[in-house]
């Protein structure tokens, strides 16, 4: 690894994976007085549902048919669960005591801790999904280790994360360059409880994912602007007055057509054991 842009930012020259300095504070006192969750909820909630339909369609046509169980870690809100409960027999772990307790409370199947911890001796499922969560493991090789453990024979291991290749995260780079760190630094999530600790592009991904026992079956890129939910997601974004909040929002509703001709800032890459 080599120095990036920042002091707690390495890159390998090689494959050009990018490496972040941080360490979580999840459940430490002073965590949720860093994000309001209810925000950053409404916020996400809309993309974030639409993109996790496509991924249960891909995960129920590469599951043979009969009652298949799918893990989610780092269930969160339990929006996945709520849209995966339809097809599989379900459940969540999520280290987050505040915000697991409030997706339990609506009834759904959600387990305090970590991965692999939280899981019973021998207990198995056919899919595992980490949506935006494998990126923000320090020990991921042990973490990808573990998922071979506890999936089933031709089981899935899918991974929805940040793609280093994404058209906001270059754009992020730029603005660094320039002076304007504020960007990147959001991209990498500094100073909040749970930071992103690794940015991985599809190649350098399954290359690592390879290397423990999986081979790559499927790879899609999801959008990561919507219209529908738009203003929310700005409004929790950023601080600024009405008319630039309105600014902002006319200048990205135009921009989104041109924006999908870049890559994507999403990738979902799907793998299976074995």
């Amino acid at each position: 690894m080599r120095d990036g842009l920042a002091n707690w930012h390495t890159v390998c020259p090689s494959c050009r994976y990018e490496n972040a300095a941080f360490i979580p504070t999840i459940n430490e006192e002073c965590s949720h007085s860093l994000i309001n969750e209810r925000d950053r909820e409404a916020a996400l909630k809309v993309l974030r549902q639409t993109n996790f339909k496509t991924i249960v369609d891909c995960a129920s046509a590469l599951t043979s048919s009969g009652p298949a169980t799918l893990l989610d870690v780092g269930s969160a809100h339990g929006w996945f669960l709520e849209e995966a409960k339809t097809r599989f027999e379900v459940l969540g772990i999520e280290p987050d005591e505040a915000v697991g307790q409030k997706a339990k409370e609506r009834g759904l199947p959600v387990r305090y801790g970590f991965f692999h911890d939280a899981l019973h001796t021998g207990e198995q499922f056919d899919v595992i999904v980490f949506n935006d969560v494998i990126e923000h493991i320090p020990k991921i090789e042990q973490a990808i280790n573990a998922c071979y453990e506890r999936l089933a024979r031709d089981g899935i291991l899918i991974l929805n994360l940040p793609n280093s290749r994404g058209i906001f995260y270059r754009l992020a780079k730029l603005f660094y360059h320039v002076g304007c760190s504020g960007p990147f630094e959001r991209m990498w999530q500094k100073d909040l409880p749970s930071p992103h600790i690794h940015y991985f592009n599809e190649t350098n991904l399954r290359k690592l994912v390879n290397k423990h026992g999986f081979r790559l079956v499927q790879e899609l890129a999801l959008p990561s602007l919507r219209a529908r939910g738009l203003m929310k997601r700005l409004r929790f974004v950023g601080n600024v007055s009405r008319p630039m909040l309105y600014a902002q929002y006319f200048a990205v509703i135009c921009g989104i057509p041109i924006l999908q001709a870049f890559p994507s800032d999403i990738a979902v890459s799907i793998f299976r054991k074995g």
